[in-house]
């Protein structure tokens, strides 16, 4: 017997592409699931139906009989075709802010969409007590991309073993820097920060302006998620952020105006690696969840034989230290990138089929 389970994809970008992708070449092999996209919205135009068509919704979508985004219509649609998976694709606050009443009206949520996971409290609260109902929200992408990170944290949770600290490297532009800026390897000729930066955002490993990755704000919005899966009470507005942006340059309006800038500070930041050299250690932008009070986010000192030392390129690093752990439980992989965030995402929409169709 073969299982439909119904998708609405809200922001179609270069992740929900990649996702509706991965969901096409899925529908082109036989399986014992079949997905029906009944939505497609971006923000200015929508298309509504059953069973749309994957090879042409990107010209569908721009054709004149798409409709004008309007994401109320598109919740009614979908709730209208149950079971259905609402997959929001978007960073957006405002549409996170809609969780709650999707799951009043019997629709799944799966996003990579940190805001509703690390911003307010309450709402954090509200989308958790009205998931235990039969809506289900899955939100693995939002730390870590595709890596196994918020359903291991939740398994060892829910098994009832004890947390004893979660350390890592969340973010793929930092883990890029740091790995090429302060390295293990003895033989490899110094590099500037700044032109390790100027390289990274040349390459698109940054925001369009590298002080939104340095600020450190992305990975206080994962270490709060982590935190609040792990059961603490965690919060953006008390959790201690080091930002390595200069003071001196977090004013400039254009990204453009603190590149050009940013040479002036080779020297702050050769003097904290030759420091960390001394003491034969690497420096890491890491986050801390430490149950005892002591989350942070923050540039650390690591010791040349710590795993996060030997990281290479951009890729993500995770250690659970626990009860049962003592010898931290290590994931490492690409916690970055339209493939692997859709992977994700994928795999959520599956753990749903898995449950829903099971009830059928």
């Amino acid at each position: 017997m073969v299982f439909t389970l119904n998708l609405a994809i809200v922001g179609p970008g270069l992740v929900g592409s990649e996702f509706l992708a991965q969901i096409a070449a899925h529908q082109a092999r036989s399986a014992s699931v079949r997905f029906s996209v009944v939505a497609i919205a971006n923000s200015r135009r929508m298309v509504l139906g059953s069973g749309l068509p994957l090879a042409s919704w990107k010209s569908d979508l721009t054709a004149p009989s798409a409709a004008a985004a309007d994401l109320s219509k598109l919740v009614e649609h979908a709730a209208s075709h149950s079971p259905c998976v609402v997959v929001d694709c978007t960073s957006n606050e405002s549409v996170a802010n809609q969780y709650p009443a999707w799951l009043d009206r019997g629709l799944h949520v799966v996003t990579p969409n940190k805001k509703a996971f690390s911003g307010d409290a309450g709402l954090w609260a509200q989308i958790q007590e009205k998931s235990k109902g039969k809506a289900r929200v899955f939100h693995e992408s939002t730390v870590g991309a595709g890596l196994p990170i918020l359903s291991t944290l939740k398994h060892l949770v829910e098994t009832g073993d004890e947390i004893i600290k979660i350390e890592g490297i969340f973010s793929g532009t930092l883990s890029y820097i740091f790995n090429n800026f302060s390295s293990t390897d003895a033989s490899a000729a110094p590099q500037k920060f700044s032109d390790i930066v100027s390289v990274a955002k040349e390459n698109g490993y940054t925001e369009p302006d590298p002080r939104d990755d340095l600020n450190g704000m992305d990975v206080a919005r994962k270490v709060v998620i982590l935190g609040r899966v792990a059961g603490l009470n965690l919060d953006l507005s008390t959790l201690p952020v080091e930002n390595i942006v200069p003071a001196e340059l977090r004013s400039f309006a254009s990204a453009d105006e603190f590149m050009s800038k940013l040479p002036g500070f080779d020297a702050h930041f050769s003097e904290l690696n030759e420091a960390a050299k001394r003491e034969g250690a690497v420096l890491r932008y890491v986050g801390v969840v430490d149950p005892k009070g002591n989350s942070s986010v923050k540039l650390i000192k690591y010791s040349a034989s710590h795993p996060f030392a030997s990281l290479k390129g951009s890729d993500n690093i995770i250690a659970f230290t626990t009860k049962r752990f003592p010898n931290p439980l290590i994931i490492q992989g690409a916690g970055a990138g339209a493939a692997v965030t859709a992977f994700g995402m994928f795999s959520d929409v599956l753990k749903i089929a898995a449950q829903v169709g099971y009830g059928q």
